[in-house]
């Protein structure tokens, strides 16, 4: 078969773009193609914005991206949580630039305009200038669409679109059985880094239900580890799976006995975690509590691809902003036990550290993968990129294909998504 692709006359449209076992390079190169996609995408669909536990009380906010606009999520007086976008309805300046705060309300610092926490322009200097029929009712800043899920704040610009739990669809059993990573408290976040990568956002996407290359990529992270943990993240042989979700949702397991952290509590504590299970024995925690929290720490065994942005991967979240068609930023936002004991938390942010840190063994190696994927894709424009293994031993799972946990299934499901989405 013919591997190659004629690029020199290839159109933009999605039918060429994408087929089932390969995309070709313009998907990761094309800047034309990355302005459609900021409109037919992330305009379009639900877009993961913030977790409850980063806005907990009223008047509390964060800054997010929804695509490439921002915006402003906070909670009211009311307790209602808003998303708008952080530009003054008069000359178009933002009116916040603290990442994240506590507020009664957000001013214009160009020429004063106030809003109120619903985004509603409550005063401005001088109305009279605007003249009678001036409305401020009709210039409050732009609100998204806002519905939540297990602490998990979703917005879009597009009024109509199903409800988020319609679109998240068979992934909602996912997310409760990764929110049992609060040990019997709630989930809340502990922290964060931030960096940009030069890579198109769909590189980034592609990695999270890819175990493919996590033998040869995390090399140096499993001999970090213990002889027992390392045969733990030894999963390309086991049982595991992936399985798409439906709507470009994927879910990988890698390790089928962490899937539901709160199953077979008698099972042996790891080595890795006796220091921590004794210390909560000491604390006087009972043996049933602390059998639940040591799981809850160590993180579930499965990542989880939300299309478009967000992934709940083993034991943090993973957040895409596409910034040009080749530079996209990413946020690790650790999480933890709301209320829980401190020395779980200082354990878990130890292991987020481990791997997802900035000096880790983990996510240093995958963002330098991932620059190498656009740096090579400046050659050979009519070579395919290939999203094709495991796409004849797929067997129906209980939501959609399943394949063997190395499989490339969880890539295949997003860009029959993106394909459904780019095409309306």
């Amino acid at each position: 078969m013919n591997q190659l692709i004629d690029v020199k006359n290839i159109a933009l449209e999605p039918d060429q773009l994408v087929n089932n076992d390969k995309i070709a390079t313009p998907m990761y190169t094309s800047s034309a193609l990355f302005e459609q996609e900021q409109e037919k995408i992330f305009r379009n669909t639900w877009v993961w914005v913030a977790h409850t536990s980063e806005i907990p009380d009223k008047g509390s906010f964060k800054l997010s991206k929804v695509g490439r606009e921002p915006v402003i999520v906070v909670r009211d007086r009311k307790d209602n949580i808003h998303v708008m976008v952080n530009r003054c309805r008069h000359r178009a300046a933002t009116v916040c630039e603290v990442h994240k705060g506590k507020t009664s309300s957000f001013q214009c610092p160009y020429h004063g305009w106030g809003y109120g926490l619903d985004g509603s322009l409550r005063a401005l200097p001088n109305p009279e200038q605007y003249g009678d029929d001036f409305d401020k009712s009709q210039h409050g800043m732009l609100k998204l669409r806002v519905e939540s899920y297990q602490g998990m704040v979703f917005a879009t610009f597009n009024e109509g679109i199903e409800p988020l739990e319609d679109f998240l669809g068979a992934a909602k059993k996912w997310i409760d059985l990764f929110m049992k990573q609060g040990g019997g408290y709630p989930v809340k976040t502990l922290g964060e880094h931030q960096f940009s990568v030069p890579m198109n956002w769909k590189v980034q996407l592609e990695n999270t239900t890819d175990a493919y290359h996590f033998p040869i990529v995390h090399k140096s992270f499993l001999q970090s580890l213990d002889e027992e943990a390392e045969k733990t993240f030894t999963f390309l042989d086991g049982e595991g799976f992936v399985e798409d979700l439906g709507n470009g949702h994927s879910v990988m397991v890698m390790i089928p006995e962490l899937v539901d952290l709160e199953e077979d509590l008698d099972r042996k504590i790891p080595e890795r975690f006796a220091e921590l299970a004794q210390a909560l024995r000491d604390e006087g925690y009972p043996e049933d509590q602390v059998r639940r929290i040591v799981r809850a720490v160590g993180g579930s065994g499965f990542n989880l691809n939300l299309f478009p942005n967000v992934a709940c991967s083993m034991a943090f979240f993973r957040v895409l902003t596409p910034v040009a068609v080749d530079k996209t930023d990413i946020r690790h936002i650790a999480i933890g036990m709301e209320g829980g004991p401190d020395i779980a938390n200082r354990v878990r942010l130890r292991l987020h550290e481990h791997f997802q840190g900035p000096m880790g063994f983990g996510s240093p190696d995958d963002a330098e993968v991932w620059e190498r994927i656009q740096r090579g894709v400046d050659g050979g424009a009519e070579l395919p990129i290939l999203v094709n293994r495991g796409i004849e031993k797929e067997v129906p799972g209980e939501a959609g294909p399943r394949g063997h946990v190395s499989d490339e299934t969880g890539m295949r499901a997003a860009y029959a998504m993106w394909k459904r989405m780019m095409q309306e």
